[in-house]
């Protein structure tokens, strides 16, 4: 009795419509829930989901060949560039080299990524994370013209190599057709090994993410039971942190495909996806024939993320 008469007599606060607002926010949350993601959502359908429809748009008009007008008709005869063997040839070799580096990031990536995350002591692993993250503090820019330096004819490459009287095997495999060229610099072999640096931690950490959820339980167990680490490693290891993988896989592939300004400073005068729509959108001003170039990788990556949700990527991420 005398609590509730106490209770009574506390003060209630002051009904301000500030609290009324909140009161009725909380008496129904779902319009919470919408109140707060419709600015978000909005942007996202209007930005990001009207751009792609513009751009889609785009790439179902053309170019007057005699004007150097865009006329606005529905039609595929933009499309219809696209099957060229020229054009061809560049979707090609974007997507070898995407693949590539992709690869080879993941081979370079899961041994590091493993040691850090499963036998790292906490200050190696710590001093570890940051030599990953510290390349993605500088400019973009700065570390593409390095390494452009690294590579050049007279860079430090070549001076190691004659330093250790092998640029006969420096010589011999810039000599070799598709990858070579006069110099690291101005080779797909250079390219490929920017593209590598660039990407490369991208792929590292959705490993260490994937490696560090791999229950230690698990591990034990399958030791308990007379697993050789071999075992263990490709029968419960691996296929946990696969999906890891496969995200790191997302992020060095879509980047490498869409990137135009490595094939540009790195490599020979060949073009790449990234550099044909820098080119026709800007110089050129064939608008059309941009975006129709740009829906390949978009579609590239649509069929990829495909596959990498049926592989489970996404729970890495």
């Amino acid at each position: 009795m005398s609590a509730v008469m106490l209770d009574s007599q506390v003060p209630q606060p002051p009904q301000t419509p500030l609290r009324r607002v909140s009161a009725w926010f909380f008496r129904h949350p779902t319009l919470t829930l919408f109140s707060l993601l419709a600015v978000p959502m909005a942007w996202m359908v209007v930005v990001y989901l009207g751009s792609l429809s513009a751009l889609l748009a785009q790439s179902f008009f053309r170019l007057d060949g005699f004007t150097g007008r865009i006329v606005r008709e529905f039609g595929l005869s933009t499309y219809e560039q696209l099957f060229t063997a020229a054009n061809i040839d560049i979707v090609v070799r974007t997507t070898v080299m995407a693949a590539a580096v992709t690869v080879a990031g993941a081979l370079i990536a899961f041994p590091l990524a493993y040691y850090t995350a499963r036998f790292a002591p906490p200050r190696l692993k710590t001093f570890l994370y940051l030599a990953v993250l510290l390349p993605l503090w500088s400019s973009y820019l700065v570390r593409v013209y390095t390494w452009k330096i690294i590579l050049a004819q007279e860079g430090i490459i070549t001076w190691v190599f004659d330093l250790l009287g092998l640029r006969g095997i420096l010589d011999g495999i810039l000599a070799i057709p598709g990858i070579g060229g006069p110099s690291l610099s101005f080779s797909y072999l250079g390219m490929f090994l920017v593209f590598v640096y660039i990407w490369l931690p991208y792929m590292v950490l959705p490993i260490m993410t994937a490696l560090e959820r791999v229950p230690n339980s698990l591990v034990e167990a399958s030791s308990d039971l007379g697993a050789r680490p071999r075992y263990t490693f490709r029968r419960i290891i691996l296929p946990l942190a696969f999906p890891g993988v496969v995200a790191g896989s997302i992020f060095t592939f879509s980047l490498t495909l869409g990137d135009y300004i490595i094939p540009q400073v790195i490599g020979n005068s060949s073009f790449f996806i990234g550099q044909v729509v820098y080119a026709q959108q800007g110089t050129a001003g064939n608008i059309p024939l941009a975006a129709a170039f740009t829906v390949v990788p978009v579609v590239i990556m649509l069929v990829y993320l495909l596959i990498a949700r049926r592989l489970g990527a996404f729970n890495a991420l």
